[in-house]
Order: structure tokens, then C-alpha cells, then sequence
């Protein structure tokens, strides 16, 4: 179990780039970034498999396709669209608020699953992580930065979509934890390949789409230089999506859904942390309690598994 939450620390590591790409590509929107972002995923992902390709696609069935397709559809491709809107439309203030609940999510949707403690014994370790959150999200409304939404009606819609976003990667989540452990035959390397591929096909279909909608390109206040944007997309697909969902596979694989739910939150404070060092500031008050709260949370959490894991 240690190593699983290793590496749930390291994919929170590589999972916390994603919040500042955004801040590199200002001219894109969010459908340009899905789209080249997880095309690069599924072209990366494609070479990785090359080698192994006919022995991997053998053990390949319908049911693995459904759950490629689900997950990719959830997960990557409608999650980081969703998002993209929420930011734009109703301001990283109160996407932040709704995104920053995915660690109780996650937990409260996994509760019943074999080797989750009751969340009796976890309320404790909850309440402190929620505090984090909480923490976060009021130096966000005391030191709020964003112009914010034109109208309200944009506002709400920008609400919805933060909505709709964490409602896909709590979905994400548990359902990608439960298949690993229920189907084995897979390695960990194998499935973030193929659940990339199936990211790829996923976002040409939904770029398809959005074009005949009547979809277009970003307006051109900033500067739209395709190098940077691709280098951008290479660089979130190798390190985000390939090798950050990989050791995502390893920690579901070796930790229960109610203690993988908590590991999230690694993801917002490495987000945090690049933030800072971009910014060239220190944290505030509240994001240094944020922090702390955060990570004791969380290695209470830690703490509470490993004691009641021989029991299971």
C-alpha cells in the first residue's frame, strides 16, 4: 500500500502541470486544448504500445473496449472540456470551489467497495481534509483575481459545467479502480496506452462534432503560436496523461477507493505549488493552512488504512 500511495503522490505530481497549461495557451480554447492535448496523448500512447502491439490488442475483449471508451469519454475528453468552460465562464474562483470536492467525491462514492474503512472511522481525517478545501477556496474569494462572467446567466452555465466536470472524474475515478482490480490482465503501462488511443479516437470524433456545430477556433486577443501550443500538448501528453495516469493505475490498483479519493488532493497542491513558483510569490496564510491541512488529512488517512488493512 505504500507504494500505491507513492505513486498516487507522483500522478498529483505530473496531474498538477494540467492547471497551468491553460495559463501558456490563453489564445486556445478549451476544445483546441482537448483535442490537441489528447491527440498527442493517443500518438505517444500509440508508439509506447508499438512493441507489444499484437500480444496486448489479443487480450483485448468487448468489455475492455466499453470501459476504454467510458472511461476515456469521462475521464479525459468531456472532464477537460467541461473544465476549460467552467474557467472561462464562471472564473477559477468558483471552479476551483466545485473541482476542490473531488477528494470527498471520490471517497463517499467509493465507501462501499472491499477494503474502504467506514467512513465512521474516517470522519475525523474527512473533516480536516474538507477544511483544506475550505481554506483554498476562501483566500480565493478574499483575493479574487478574475474579471468573472459577463452575465449572470454565463455565470450559471460556467457553474454547471464545473459541475458536470466533477461529476465525470468522480465517476472517473472509482470506476477506473474498480475494473483494474476486478481485470488483472492488463499491465499498468498497457492500459494508460490503450485507455490514451481510445482518448484519441474519442476527441477526433468530438472535434468532428464541434466543427459541424459551427465550432471555431478561440478569438485572437493573444497570440496563437501553433509550435508553442503543440509543445504544450506533447509535453501534457508524455508527462500528464501517459506517465501520470500509469502510476494513477499502480495506486488504484494497490489502494482502496476511500483512501484513493484522498491522494486527489495532490494533485491541488502541487497545482499550488507550480502556481507559486511561476508567480514568484509565497503562499498566503490561508493557502499555508490549506496546505497543511491538506496533508495531515490526508496521512491520517494513510494512517487509518494501514491499521485496518490486515483485516481485510
Amino acid at each position: 500500500m505504500g507504494w500505491g500511495v507513492l505513486c498516487g503522490v507522483l500522478a498529483g505530481a505530473f496531474w498538477g502541470t494540467v492547471f497551468i497549461a491553460p495559463k501558456w495557451l490563453a489564445a486556445f480554447s478549451p476544445w483546441e486544448l482537448a483535442f490537441g492535448r489528447y491527440l498527442a496523448y493517443a500518438a505517444v500512447a500509440g508508439l509506447t504500445l508499438l512493441p507489444t502491439w499484437r500480444g496486448t490488442w489479443r487480450k483485448v475483449d468487448a468489455g475492455d473496449l466499453r470501459a476504454m471508451l467510458r472511461q476515456g469519454a469521462a475521464g479525459n475528453v468531456v472532464y477537460y472540456v467541461l473544465l476549460g468552460y467552467g474557467v472561462q465562464l464562471a472564473g477559477v474562483t468558483l471552479t476551483s470551489l466545485i473541482i476542490g470536492v473531488l477528494p470527498l467525491s471520490v471517497t463517499l462514492m467509493g465507501r462501499r467497495d472491499h477494503g474502504a474503512v467506514p467512513l465512521a472511522t474516517l470522519k475525523w481525517p474527512l473533516l480536516v481534509v474538507a477544511a483544506g478545501i475550505a481554506c483554498i477556496n476562501a483566500d480565493l474569494f478574499l483575493h479574487q483575481g478574475d474579471a468573472g462572467a459577463a452575465s449572470i446567466g454565463a455565470r450559471l452555465l460556467g457553474v454547471l459545467c464545473a459541475a458536470g466536470a466533477l461529476a465525470c472524474w468522480t465517476w472517473y475515478a472509482v470506476d477506473n479502480s474498480r475494473y483494474l482490480k476486478r481485470v488483472p490482465k492488463f499491465s499498468n503501462r498497457e492500459w494508460s496506452a490503450l485507455y490514451g488511443l481510445s482518448s484519441g479516437v474519442l476527441v477526433l470524433l468530438a472535434g468532428g462534432l464541434w466543427a459541424l456545430a459551427g465550432g471555431r477556433p478561440a478569438p485572437a486577443s493573444e497570440v496563437r503560436d501553433p509550435a508553442v501550443f503543440w509543445a504544450v500538448c506533447l509535453f501534457l501528453a508524455v508527462g500528464a496523461s501517459l506517465v501520470g495516469n500509469q502510476l494513477w493505475n499502480i495506486a488504484c490498483r494497490r489502494v482502496p477507493v476511500t483512501l484513493s479519493g484522498q491522494l486527489i488532493v495532490f494533485e491541488t497542491l502541487f497545482a499550488l505549488a507550480y502556481g507559486f513558483v511561476l508567480a514568484g510569490a509565497m503562499p498566503r496564510p490561508l493557502e499555508w493552512a490549506a496546505m497543511a491541512l491538506l496533508a495531515v488529512g490526508v496521512a491520517w488517512t494513510v494512517r487509518l488504512h494501514a491499521v485496518d488493512e490486515p483485516a481485510h
